[in-house]
């Protein structure tokens, strides 16, 4: 067997364009990761987590956690670590009052996201755009937040609108935007699998349902903003929860209702790709 310098740098150099391919990075790596956490903390019932691990690590192969200076694609990377912080001490508190409390961080966080690109608008348009990235991340909270206690349905949701935002964003010619959305997307594929495999549910809570909700929503916001994702592709993006948690599925195995309830999220996450695709042209790679 030959030892050589020149083998080891060629296969150094094939690992590092192998992870600095944009579906490993956010596609592989973050399911991945997300798999390994969800495994690893299901005893301490924190595998909601799983998806905040699988967007960090996309941040770190694509990105960096620097927040200087704080660009809007940035505040989505603060928001997503912040939204998953404090939902583990909110996974305690049952009221009802907490899923509008949420819905209202979530709007704050988008107008606050989406602030410098908003000062360049005229005042018409500033406060046109502004409200309605606001009424889009507060819907998308809320309707995350109510499929919390039901694991099957938020891990569906979850994974249908992270791999519909991005698939759309990156359509909209943002590949960063795009990483972004993927990345949740293949996080939350993660706890779905799991049950799917194991035919019982993998409890994820608000740790899950939050971060995942405050990322797709600024990363929708800001395609629309500063790409060219078309506005009326969001509202198919925005009833997924709730088509997730309406849908009636049948009585039997897990593993059937997982497969009905990817087939009704995915079909909604389609066609705001389909609308993605037909205003702004094929992906950009």
């Amino acid at each position: 067997m030959v030892n050589s310098p020149y083998f080891d740098n060629q296969a150094v150099k094939k690992l590092q364009e192998l992870i600095n391919h944009p579906a490993v990075q956010a596609g592989f790596a973050p399911f991945l990761v997300a798999l390994i956490t969800a495994l690893l903390l299901q005893r301490l019932k924190l595998s909601g987590l799983a998806v905040i691990a699988g967007f960090a690590i996309t941040i770190y192969l694509a990105s960096s956690f620097s927040f200087e200076p704080l660009t809007s694609s940035r505040k989505i990377v603060l928001a997503g670590l912040i939204a998953a912080a404090i939902a583990i001490p909110l996974s305690l508190l049952q009221a009802r009052w907490t899923s509008y409390l949420l819905a209202t961080f979530g709007g704050m966080t988008a107008v606050w996201a989406a602030y410098g690109i908003l000062l360049h608008q005229e005042t018409q348009a500033l406060w046109l755009w502004g409200s309605g990235c606001a009424a889009y991340a507060a819907f998308l909270v809320w309707g995350m937040d109510r499929l919390a206690q039901y694991p099957l349905r938020a891990a569906g949701a979850a994974t249908a609108l992270g791999i519909g935002t991005g698939a759309a964003a990156l359509i909209g010619a943002s590949a960063l935007l795009g990483q972004f959305g993927l990345a949740i997307g293949s996080a939350a594929a993660a706890p779905l699998l799991i049950q799917f495999i194991r035919n019982r549910p993998l409890p994820t809570g608000r740790m899950l349902t939050l971060p995942l909700a405050i990322i797709a929503a600024l990363t929708g916001c800001l395609a629309v903003l500063s790409a060219r994702l078309p506005w009326y592709a969001l509202p198919f993006l925005a009833i997924i929860p709730v088509t997730a948690q309406l849908i009636p599925l049948p009585g039997k195995s897990l593993r059937v209702q997982s497969t009905v309830l990817s087939l009704a999220t995915f079909t909604l996450a389609g066609i705001a790709i389909y609308l993605a695709w037909q205003s702004a042209g094929d992906v950009p790679y």
